[in-house]
């Protein structure tokens, strides 16, 4: 599930920081503002891969879901793009968790095989 839900944090950033770009031609807002804003944005992405799979990740995850979406109220496209992202981490997550269930169970049989080989052979 990491490796899965880190790749989509990860194309977050870039689309984070286009979003930004698009920005910073709205005449109302300051340039500080909105690097200031997809900066934090952009590192808590980064953060957020190293703790995915710490209790409350996946959920801190969520939250930045929200936020990509609600962020169309400055750039519009954001409300497309945030909600395409919404559906990949929704499968980086769904996905992952059952391929580390099938890893897991990979393993024990091998383990288990591994055990029966060595239990089997007298040496």
């Amino acid at each position: 599930m990491r490796t899965l839900c880190a790749s989509t944090l990860i194309g977050e950033v870039f689309l984070i920081g286009f979003a930004g770009l698009v920005a910073m031609k709205d005449p109302d807002l300051s340039m500080g503002t909105v690097w200031t804003v997809s900066g934090i944005a952009m590192a808590l992405c980064v953060l957020f891969c190293g703790v995915i799979t710490r209790p409350g990740g996946v959920q801190l995850g969520w939250a930045l879901q929200i936020a990509l979406i609600a962020s169309g109220f400055i750039v519009p496209t954001m409300f497309f793009m945030g909600a395409m992202f919404a559906a990949l981490w929704w499968a980086s997550v769904h996905y992952g968790r059952k391929i580390d269930e099938a890893k897991a169970r990979f393993a024990a049989q091998a383990q288990a095989q591994a055990g029966a080989e060595a239990g089997g052979n007298p040496a």
